[in-house]
């Protein structure tokens, strides 16, 4: 079984792997069967959703019946009335009256990051849903060089319970990125804040290249490259890793994950010859 870890100061123990459900947008009931015992036999205990993510939060809803999961979702809308009217749907779309967590989608633009988190924002949507016993935490989440400096100065701004940015070994050697996520890890350690990471598995970008995978970049693929990249991240004991976005890879991953026991060294993660996605 993959190990599990307090989720920040939720209460949660969490599996260190997190189940991304973007790999489900576009996934037929079968294989959404599929991935849910695979889920159960690792013993993945968390899902992140999004209103975003197509057919995603359909596929999960029958899950939900029966077992139970951490279920965080997103919403990508930043004004108070869309925000609401996008959290009210996802509940409906899962089939619950509740999730663990709502988070902001991507927040990383400084103006839509003002306009969600000032008043009449996203940000007074979420606060209302927990107020309701909608929703018991608010996360942010984001993409690209600036979102751990976007993070950090969400957290000035507001007690957020998680964070979620990119996390991989090649985009750590930016010096300037590694600077403003370590900052942002030191901040989320003093505040008990959960970091969960993404991309671990990021090969480089496709630059035209014919699309394998179902993800916008191409994934590694090759089980010991792929233990190799899961290891590296497990290796930072207070990150969480999010699940690549296709269903094919995920069994390697999840078996990567259960034989983690050390971090590979920078002479190992070097040979992998991986291009950072964000520049």
């Amino acid at each position: 079984m993959i190990e599990r870890a307090p989720f920040g100061a939720t209460g949660h123990e969490s599996s260190r792997v997190i189940f991304g459900a973007a790999a489900l947008a576009q996934s037929s009931k079968d294989d959404a069967d599929r991935t849910l015992e695979l889920l159960l036999e690792h013993g993945i205990n968390h899902i992140d959703v999004a209103a975003a993510y197509g057919d995603a939060e359909l596929r999960v809803a029958p899950w939900l019946k029966e077992h139970e999961f951490f279920v965080a979702t997103k919403t990508g809308k930043r004004t108070y009335a869309e925000a609401k009217e996008e959290i009210h749907r996802s509940l409906e779309r899962l089939g619950v009256d509740h999730v663990d967590s709502i988070q902001l989608h991507n927040l990383v633009d400084v103006i839509e990051w003002d306009v969600a988190l000032s008043g009449g924002g996203a940000l007074e949507a979420a606060i209302e849903a927990r107020d309701e016993g909608l929703v018991a935490f608010i996360g942010v989440t984001g993409h690209g060089l600036s979102v751990p400096k976007m993070h950090s100065r969400s957290l000035e701004r507001f007690d957020f319970d998680s964070v979620l940015c990119p996390y991989n070994s090649v985009q750590m050697q930016d010096e300037r990125y590694a600077e403003t996520f370590d900052e942002l890890a030191r901040t989320c350690g003093e505040r008990d804040v959960a970091l969960q990471t993404i991309k671990a598995l990021a090969r480089a970008p496709w630059e035209g290249r014919e699309h394998t995978a179902s993800t916008w970049y191409e994934p590694l693929t090759e089980q010991r490259e792929i233990d190799l990249a899961v290891h590296w991240v497990l290796g930072n004991p207070q990150v969480f890793l999010l699940t690549t976005g296709d269903v094919e890879i995920l069994p390697r991953l999840l078996d990567a994950a259960e034989r983690y026991e050390t971090r590979p060294d920078d002479e190992a993660m070097r040979a992998l010859e991986l291009a950072p996605l964000f520049t």
